[in-house]
């Protein structure tokens, strides 16, 4: 069925019409530069003295021809295979191995391996494990050549493996729906991992998944460098001329095992000789012999040189001291540096309610900052589910208030590309219980970006979520904490119509992942004075809405209104009413000042018990002011269950239900 299993063109046929002799060395130089590194470093796994590799031998004129055949300015997102894209790209080798070798001046200081980083010095993206998730990336960075009218690609790669990956089909869609200018790479080298193609998938090309999205598709020989070179040369000046999206397949096979240690044993004898003899690096080598392009003597020669340019960087990386670990600068290194200069309203007041200080805040970004875009479904004329963007449609265009398809992980990794590559971006889940669809994009792409390799993140998600209101179970939930355990993120949750507006610009300034909660109950119950224009609340700091002496409640969103009806009712109890407002960073100071204060705490939150925040508050109370402590630290929080639809049941569910008995009974105590 598969072509791998009936390799063709052997030998390669390569056609020169068209290309210099000083054209056709460079090329041998290049595909040449890549394989010789490989082969030492495979050598040095051996030794010990790198960690692991992942072989590209077989494929490198793929990611060679590519690299040559666009403009160097262009984005490109490469993966573990692709050392092609950085040699050809001129990355310093010595950067390079000092990377392979978790060095504190490699492009991540040590904190990722081989391929896993990007430098946007050389308009390389870098690629994580989970593969997919990059293809929605290139979206984005497309959208921001296509905002800016600039005539430029972007070129992402994947494996046949990769096109099995949801993300895939997402970030085709998107591009297709929008237009975007993506060149879609395959390399179908036949196996992913162990896995055959036949297994994978049940066509003959991949190339034939493009059609299915109205994208211009086609196959071609992944080993003939010239023929890679020329096809994609010609496609990508097509879709400057015309944005649209290409898929792209490059039919190759992997002389090596998935990585190092893995090896071959699983691959048909047969079917590797066959390969062998399509080696991209020898048969082109071969081939500028034949035409007398290359002498023996000047092939030596060529390949010394790059061995000597090899060995000089290595030497120079080998020698660079070991890395030293340093937890201050671990733990700096999470978050990208943010402002923290606090606005400070107007005198002006206009009474709002909390989804209009939502929406009033969103037209305050939107007028600040020009390259702010919104995505999210159903956002632009419908205005929302919620309503929270009706007019801006009308008032900022289609390109930056942006409907998006049904797809929620495509259009997070886009907002990232769209941020990395200058924008700001916000995406609204319809509901928060949604983002579970685009989970990986936050917690593994967008969270450790910055950490990895010093990239920011400037995205604000908005979350409108909690129960009350008889969604059921997948519209009510309070999913909050999921996202306070991932180092990277900002999670933020307002529970007042002012805060709401000031801590949503304050997001929009912040340069890293934040996840803004909205509670949809609150959105048309609670209203206030609301200040005019534009102004911030600080990020990870608490709001003191009640002070007393006798007990401390600790809470945010919903629960700080349970609180404040619980001690309107109860004038006779002498609290502190916490309203953390931002999740994390959670404000340490000012849990510890009311704490020191009271000496007995209760910890209110609509979220369930098990696995919520309220745990993390306790132990961190626990752990740090305990001498104050005159009772337990008592946790009030929703049923372990769902979110349950019918009104009596969702009542009993909700935490509220408990809070006033629990609080009693710790004054009692």
């Amino acid at each position: 069925m598969e072509r791998h299993h009936k390799p063709e063109n052997i030998p390669l046929h390569f056609d020169r019409k068209g290309f210099s002799i000083e054209a056709l060395l460079e090329l041998y130089k290049a595909i040449l530069k890549p394989r010789l590194i490989e082969e030492k470093m495979i050598i040095l796994l051996r030794q010990g003295r790198i960690s692991k590799w992942f072989a590209g031998i077989g494929q490198e004129a793929i990611a060679v021809g590519a690299t040559k055949a666009i403009n160097p300015e262009e984005m490109m997102l490469p993966m573990h295979r692709n050392l092609g894209v950085f040699t050809s790209r001129n990355v310093p080798l010595e950067q390079l191995f000092l990377q392979f070798q978790g060095k504190a001046n490699g492009f991540t200081a040590g904190r990722d391996r081989s391929f896993h980083f990007g430098t946007l010095d050389y308009h390389i993206h870098g690629m994580i494990s989970h593969l997919g998730p990059q293809l929605s990336v290139a979206d984005g960075y497309a959208l921001g050549n296509v905002l800016r009218n600039e005539a430029k690609i972007t070129l992402v790669f994947s494996g046949e493996g990769g096109s099995s990956q949801g993300e895939f089909h997402e970030a085709l869609n998107v591009a297709a729906v929008w237009n975007l200018p993506v060149l879609f790479l395959i390399e179908n080298n036949g196996y992913g991992l162990s896995t055959p193609v036949n297994e994978q998938f049940n066509i003959e090309y991949l190339a034939d998944k493009g059609k299915g999205y109205g994208i211009a598709s086609k196959s071609i020989e992944g080993n003939n460098i010239l023929e890679v070179f020329t096809e994609v040369k010609k496609i990508a000046a097509e879709m400057r001329k015309s944005p649209h999206p290409f898929l792209l397949e490059c039919m190759t096979f992997r002389m090596r095992g998935h990585e190092e240690a893995s090896g071959t044993k699983y691959v048909p004898k047969e079917l590797m000789e066959a390969w062998g003899k399509k080696d991209p690096v020898l048969s082109f080598e071969n081939f500028l012999l034949d035409e007398g392009i290359l002498s023996e003597k000047s092939k030596i020669k060529i390949r010394s040189d790059i061995k000597d340019e090899i060995n000089v960087a290595w030497q120079k990386a080998d020698q660079s001291p070991a890395l030293k670990a340093n937890q201050e600068n671990e733990l700096k290194s999470v978050y990208a540096p943010a402002l923290t200069n606090v606005v400070k309203p107007g005198s002006k007041l206009q009474e709002m309610r909390f989804v209009d200080a939502i929406s009033d805040g969103l037209k305050e970004a939107m007028n600040k900052y020009p390259q702010l875009v919104l995505m999210g479904q159903d956002i632009a004329a419908y205005g929302g589910v919620f309503k929270v963007t009706k007019g801006f449609f009308e008032t900022y265009g289609a390109e930056r208030i942006r409907n998006t398809p049904l797809c929620e992980s495509a259009i997070l990794g886009t907002g990232l590309g769209l941020a990395a590559s200058g924008f700001k971006a916000m995406v609204e889940m319809q509901f928060a219980d949604f983002v579970s669809c685009g989970f990986n994009q936050i917690v593994n792409n967008l969270a450790k970006i910055h950490y990895r390799w010093n990239i920011n993140a400037d995205l604000v998600v908005r979350m409108p979520c909690g129960g009350g209101v008889s969604a059921g179970p997948f519209h009510s939930q309070s999913n909050e904490a999921w996202f306070t355990h991932i180092p990277g993120l900002k999670v933020v949750y307002p529970s007042t119509p002012t805060d709401a507006k000031g801590l949503l610009l304050a997001a929009f300034d912040d340069p890293n992942p934040i996840l803004f909660f909205e509670h949809k109950a609150l959105y048309r119950k609670i209203k206030e004075a609301v200040p005019e224009a534009y102004y911030t609340e600080e990020i990870g700091r608490a709001r003191l809405h009640r002070t007393g002496d006798d007990v401390s409640i600790i809470s945010y969103g919903l629960g700080v209104h349970w609180a404040l009806e619980i001690l309107d009712k109860h004038p006779e109890i002498s609290a502190d009413l916490l309203d953390l407002r931002t999740l994390m960073p959670f404000d340490e100071k000012s849990l510890l000042k009311t704490v020191q204060k009271t000496g007995k705490v209760i910890i209110l939150h609509e979220d369930t018990l098990i696995g919520g925040i309220g745990g993390e508050l306790s132990a961190w109370i626990v752990e740090h002011a305990f001498e104050y402590l005159d009772a337990p630290v008592i946790r009030c929080a929703s049923l372990d269950t769902p979110v349950p639809f019918a009104a009596a049941l969702e009542k009993q569910f909700m935490a509220n239900s408990r809070f006033e008995k629990q609080l009693m009974d710790l004054l009692q105590y």
